[in-house]
Parts: structure tokens; C-alpha cells; sequence
């Protein structure tokens, strides 16, 4: 079962502060908040957190007492195991980190590749169509002059067709 700091700073008998400094210093996986925001030190961290402390707790402990025997091999071996599991836990979290940031960058490689594509295609269409723009506002200009004096003449012929000939009359 989960305990909080204080918890565990009363049962090993060290300050609040010790246990919140090895806390910290925990892989991420082995820290954990309650609903209220508490740090929560799971059975694992619990365990960690212990191993860090008995080494300072011990040495103490045999400065002031002699007659207390030392960690047998099977402690030390137990430490030692614990150590390295601990090591391999960061480890593999490690790669996995650095794997997700190489997927990522790859990811936002081609996206900023794409970006690049999409924008030398809208600028070379933008360049076309300004081309086709003043191509044709230049036949534009070139051909008012001629429909202008094409449309006056058509509609005075218009105009004397209409009077010459008197097609509207039946009589």
C-alpha cells in the first residue's frame, strides 16, 4: 500500500527532507500523486528509497554500536541486484525516450519537408498566373482600340441600315 513522505520519514526515522530528496530522484514510472496532488511512494520506490538509506543508516549505526553485525552476502547481492535493475530500468526508459524523440523529429523532417513543397508549388503558380494575368491584360490593351472603333462602325451601319431601308414599315 502507497505511503506518503512523512509516513515513511517516521518509519525510517529520517527527515521529511531526506526521504523527499530521494524521491526525487526517482525514475518517473516510480513516483505517483493521489487525487489531492500528495506525492505517493509506491512498494517499489519504497523499497529504493530504503536501500539508499540503510547504507548512510548502517555506517552510523556500526560507528555507535560495534556489537550490530555488518549486511551479509546475501544483503550486499540482494543491493547489488536491486542496483542493477534499477539501471536497467533507466536504461530501457532512456532508449524509449530517445526513440520517440527520433520518431518525432522524423515526423516534423517530412512535415517541414511538405510545408517546403506545398509553398514552391504555390509560389511557381503564383508567378504563372501572374504571367497568364499580364498577358492577357496586354491583349487587352492592345485590342480596346480596335473593338472601340469595330463597335462604333457596326453600330452607325446599324443605324443606316436601319434608316435606309425602313424594314419596320409594311404600308
Amino acid at each position: 500500500m502507497p505511503k506518503t513522505i512523512r509516513e515513511l520519514a517516521d518509519e525510517l526515522k529520517v527527515s521529511k527532507q531526506t526521504i523527499q530528496y530521494h524521491y526525487q530522484r526517482l525514475p518517473a514510472k516510480n513516483r505517483q500523486k493521489d487525487i489531492q496532488g500528495t506525492n505517493m511512494i509506491i512498494p517499489t520506490a519504497e523499497r529504493i528509497i530504503k536501500d539508499k538509506i540503510a547504507k548512510p543508516l548502517v555506517a552510523n549505526n556500526q560507528q555507535t554500536c560495534n556489537k550490530k553485525a555488518t549486511r551479509t552476502n546475501k544483503e550486499n547481492n540482494e543491493l547489488v541486484a536491486t542496483l542493477r535493475r534499477e539501471v536497467a530500468d533507466l536504461k530501457s526508459q532512456r532508449d524509449k525516450q530517445l526513440t520517440t524523440k527520433d520518431q518525432q523529429i522524423e515526423h516534423l523532417t517530412k512535415l517541414i519537408d511538405q510545408q517546403q513543397q506545398l509553398q514552391l508549388t504555390t509560389v511557381e503558380e503564383n508567378r504563372e498566373l501572374k504571367a497568364h494575368a499580364q498577358k492577357t491584360s496586354g491583349l487587352l490593351e492592345t485590342s480596346e482600340p480596335f473593338q472601340k472603333r469595330q463597335n462604333s462602325t457596326s453600330e452607325e451601319d446599324v443605324y443606316k441600315n436601319k434608316s435606309n431601308k425602313n424594314w419596320w414599315h409594311f404600308w
